[in-house]
């Protein structure tokens, strides 16, 4: 048993009277052993290899041997007892089918949307297009154990529109029901970023962020083949954290980055909305995940007003306000947030899709007391809104209802 292992959850401990949850962004990475499996026979001898060590495991590829970072599995420590690095056996064991549906009740969760890790950080770019397609077929068979509950996103790159809509009719035959784009378009060499984090392989930066200054971006007529495609399978565009990726484990810039990673998910979303992508693709949805809401209303007010007195010299292809499609197109999670829990309750306009989530098995989880953590936020919110916002409007989203 790791030593994350909490002795039980705020779901054990109280009556809970505000209906099913349905966990909008929780995450399961793969196991490192997956890669030699998954991948292609001819790219299985380039994966990542664990090597046990006194203090903590190895990390041993493309000719790095870096110690295991456990920042995206700290779920069931206090935040005094965080550890940045660590063996295999003192992170919670998210991988196990069966132990992560027991975490799931542990914690009152009835269902989930799973985000994982993508593609490997590599500078191989065979090896790095090759691993989305690994992932994906890994997540779906993983998440088989329990297709009523556990809902994956699938992952591809977008380097080239016309090899991104070839996943897409991949992944919609997956059973797929959303696909995790980054915030800009790729490079040719699609692991390649302009927005590098010292801590982490441009690959991996590059699958959330893409290259922002990018030839390829997502105004550009040329995108339209594949907002048709995806609107046709109903499949749901997820953007993470994207815009801007937090300089991880660094102590000097950690704190001041994380705010503002959230925020600037408002520029993906600006784009699409100002280019009039939701007017030709009325359909389409955008899930703006861990992202927070409480700036929803602000930037949906300020986008009115600036709108309205800017449309004409700009000469703005779109008729309706922003936060009309900010209402019909755009749904966005958070995990601790009551001032965008208040703005929704308001009705505030930009506020009609908020989606509560746990982050599990991240260091901003609420697991094991999301059901505590729930009641506090919520505290004085109607019942109903409540269960629009924590299940309600994530099942809307991907058109279970």
């Amino acid at each position: 048993m790791s030593e994350a292992d909490p002795k039980f959850g705020s779901a054990l401990k109280e009556d809970w009277d505000l209906g099913p949850i349905f966990d909008a962004d929780a995450h399961i990475d793969p196991p490192y052993e997956m890669w030699k499996e998954y991948l292609p026979q001819s790219q299985r001898h380039k994966a990542p290899v664990i090597e046990e060590g006194d203090d903590h495991d190895w990390l041993v590829f493309e000719g790095n041997r870096r110690p295991i970072h456990m920042m995206s599995n700290q779920a069931g420590r206090t935040g005094k007892d965080f550890k940045m690095q660590g063996k295999l056996s003192d992170m919670r064991n998210t991988h196990d089918p069966q132990k992560r549906i027991e975490d799931m009740d542990l914690d009152g969760i009835d269902q989930a949307i799973l985000f994982g890790g993508g593609p490997l950080g590599s500078f191989d770019n065979d090896l790095y297009l090759a691993s989305f397609e690994a992932f994906s077929h890994w997540v779906m068979d993983w998440a088989s154990n329990a297709p009523h509950r556990l809902f994956p996103v699938g992952h591809a790159p977008m380097r080239d529109i016309d090899e991104t809509i070839e996943h897409v009719h991949r992944l919609a035959k997956m059973g797929f029901k959303m696909i995790q784009l980054p915030a800009f378009p790729q490079n040719p060499e699609a692991w390649r970023t302009s927005s590098g984090v010292a801590a982490l392989k441009e690959g991996q930066v590059s699958a959330q962020t893409g290259d922002p200054k990018g030839k390829l971006q997502y105004y550009q007529p040329e995108f339209d083949k594949l907002w048709k495609v995806l609107s046709d399978y109903g499949m749901v565009i997820t953007f993470h954290l994207g815009a801007r990726s937090p300089r991880f484990r660094d102590k000097q810039h950690f704190l001041p980055d994380m705010p503002m990673s959230k925020v600037n998910m408002a520029e993906p979303i600006g784009i699409f909305i100002f280019n009039g992508i939701f007017d030709r693709f009325p359909d389409l949805r955008i899930g703006s995940m861990e992202s927070g809401v409480g700036w929803f209303a602000w930037f949906s007010e300020y986008c009115d007003r600036t709108w309205e007195k800017q449309r004409y010299w700009t000469e703005s292809v779109i008729d309706k306000l922003p936060s009309y499609f900010m209402d019909q197109n755009i749904w966005g999670s958070f995990i601790q947030d009551r001032a965008g829990i208040l703005q929704a309750e308001q009705g505030l306009p930009g506020t009609r899709n908020f989606m509560w989530s746990s982050d599990y098995p991240h260091s901003e989880t609420t697991f094991p007391n999301s059901h505590a953590i729930i009641r506090r936020d919520f505290a004085g919110v109607a019942k109903d809104k409540i269960q629009d916002i924590i299940c309600n409007n994530a099942k809307r989203m991907l058109r279970l209802d």
